[in-house]
Order: C-alpha cells, then sequence, then structure tokens
C-alpha cells in the first residue's frame, strides 16, 4: 500500500501543482481537506488512517488523543509559523518528528499588522463604511510619524514589524526577555526595553507577536491595560489567547485606551453577538496576517520540503 500524506489547510489549494509534484515524485498520494474549513478532531483522526505517514497540518488541532490515533504518522509539517495546535511534548514522546515553516509570512503579517495600525489611527473601517451608507463622516485621526511603537515579542515577526515603523519615522523598542540580536537594534535604531510595564506605560502603539504558552496567556488583561495610554492602539496579530477580550471590552468601551485591532480572536470566528466586535473602536480581521499571495506560496513549498526532509530522515533511521 502506498504511503500517504494529509494535507489540512484550505490555502494549500491556492498553490498544490508544485508541492503536490513534489510528493507525487516519492510516491506518496495524497489526501485533500475537501471540507471547506479546519478539521476536527474526529475528522483528522479518521483522514489520518490507512497508511497515512505525513501530516501538513494548517490551525486545525493535534491534541494529544489525536496524535495517539494517528498510529502510521511519521512527521507532521506545520503550514507556518505557530504550533500551539500541535502537542509538540506528545509527539516527541510518541517519535513524531515535527518542524515549521519559519520565516514563510513573517514580511506578511507584519505588513498586516502596520495596515491594522494605519485602520486604527484614522479609524478606516468606519468611516469607510460611513460613506458606503451615504455618510461623510469627517472624524479625526493621528499621525503615526514620531509615535512611540512597542513592539512584545522579538521575533522574525515582530522584528520586521520594527523595521516597517521606523521607516515610517516611528521610534519602536522591543521587549523579549530572550533577544539578543544587538546588531538589528543598532542597524535599524530599534530600542531594547527590559520591562513589560515600561513598555506598556509609555507606547503609543503595542504590538503583540508572542506564541500562546502558558506565561503568555492572558499577557494584556485588567491590570495591564491599566498600564496603557488612554490614547494607546493595541495591535494583536499573533494569539487571541494573549489577550483577556473581557478586559479589552472594558478598557475599550470607557476609553481606558484608545482603539485596539486583531487579526485573532480567542473563539474564530467569534460569536454572534460578541459586545467586542460590536465596538467602534475595535477592528477584527479574519486570521489573515498570512494570507497573502507571495506568503501562501511560500508557506505551501516550504512545508512540503519540511515534510519530505524529515520522512527521508525517519527512513533513514530504520
Amino acid at each position: 500500500m502506498a504511503e500517504k500524506i494529509l494535507i489540512t489547510p484550505k490555502s494549500f489549494k491556492n498553490y498544490k501543482e508544485k508541492a503536490h509534484r513534489l510528493l507525487q515524485e516519492r510516491g506518496y498520494e495524497i489526501i485533500e481537506n475537501n471540507l471547506g474549513r479546519t478539521m476536527t478532531e474526529e475528522e483528522i483522526i479518521d483522514a489520518a488512517q490507512d497508511n497515512v505517514v505525513g501530516i501538513i497540518i494548517g490551525i486545525d488541532p493535534l491534541p494529544a488523543n489525536v496524535l495517539e490515533q494517528c498510529k502510521s504518522v511519521r512527521a507532521i509539517s506545520k503550514y507556518g509559523v505557530g504550533m500551539d495546535n500541535i502537542d509538540l511534548k506528545r509527539a516527541e514522546e510518541l517519535g513524531i518528528l515535527v518542524k515549521n515553516a519559519v520565516g514563510t509570512n513573517s514580511i506578511s503579517v507584519a505588513e498586516h499588522a502596520i495596515a491594522l495600525m494605519f485602520a486604527s489611527a484614522r479609524n478606516l473601517p468606519a468611516i469607510a463604511a460611513g460613506v458606503k451608507s451615504y455618510g461623510w463622516d469627517r472624524s479625526i485621526g493621528f499621525e503615526l510619524t514620531n509615535k512611540k511603537l512597542g513592539v512584545v515579542g522579538g521575533g522574525q515577526i515582530g522584528k520586521e514589524v520594527a523595521k516597517r515603523a521606523v521607516g515610517l519615522g516611528m521610534k519602536a523598542a522591543i521587549y523579549d526577555p530572550y533577544f539578543k540580536d544587538q546588531e538589528f537594534l543598532e542597524k535599524y535604531n530599534v530600542q531594547r526595553q527590559e520591562q513589560l510595564d515600561e513598555i506598556l506605560k509609555e507606547s503609543d502603539v503595542i504590538s503583540l507577536h508572542l506564541p500562546a504558552t502558558e506565561d503568555t496567556k492572558g499577557l494584556i488583561n485588567a491590570e495591564t491595560l491599566k498600564l496603557m495610554k488612554p490614547t494607546a492602539v493595541l495591535i494583536n496579530t499573533s494569539r487571541g489567547e494573549l489577550v483577556d477580550e473581557a478586559a479589552l471590552y472594558d478598557a475599550l468601551s470607557h476609553n481606558k485606551i484608545a482603539a485596539a485591532a486583531q487579526d485573532v480572536y480567542s473563539s474564530e470566528p467569534p460569536q454572534q453577538g460578541d459586545p467586542l466586535v460590536a465596538l467602534p473602536n475595535f477592528i477584527l480581521t479574519p486570521h489573515i496576517g498570512a494570507f497573502t499571495h507571495e506568503a501562501v506560496e511560500r508557506m505551501a513549498m516550504v512545508s512540503t520540503e519540511n515534510l519530505i526532509e524529515m520522512l527521508a530522515q525517519k527512513d533513514d533511521a530504520k
């Protein structure tokens, strides 16, 4: 029986020709997610049987109970960067190799974060919607030039955001206890700040670029929101779990901060009638930071190449 590869991301299909060819040249059969949505745990378990040896995974869930029932899977390749949907510890215990597509979507997500800053600074969604209803609300906004951007998380995306902010004339700072790229700071004139409280207090715009871990979940909460300026804007293109949404609703509805814009949410899509989503000073986009033609093509190719490499590694170890 031929070995099979399960591919779950919906957008993978847009650039599948080259990736499929790479897999088929090596004798793999391909199983695609044709549901038009993220797969459930049960659907992944059902699909990953009958000699499925590798999975290219998007944001679909791969907790321990799913991994344990995918008996033939030897490697998992993340279509993207964040791997909080995969139980990495259990995968290691089961001998399953896991790798992400580092750097493939950094530019696209960074550009989206900058776009959300502009949209918040000028209240573009509400103003544009008003004009489409034949209104003419010319509400005043603010410039980003000379404002301070606080980047929380100094990984590849955080650095790309800081670079672009400096190019716009902003003053950029990074908070990340593990950040060691002094050359980057000097080259792009970016400051490093040692304390989270400090960067929250001083920044005009806060941009979050962290994985969702036990240490980072709820990082932005009632207490940390109190530290921010009443004119501050919060941007989150990383993970919804970083923000306490009830606390953010309270801060925005009582003008404790000026605005917030997110590309992620705790429940995607949000529930009907969610009060935070309805606020005029809150922008939510449907997790599209990495959804550009360029990033999707890179993610498809790199995740495929990573999977082939890991499966070859497992074969060599037999």
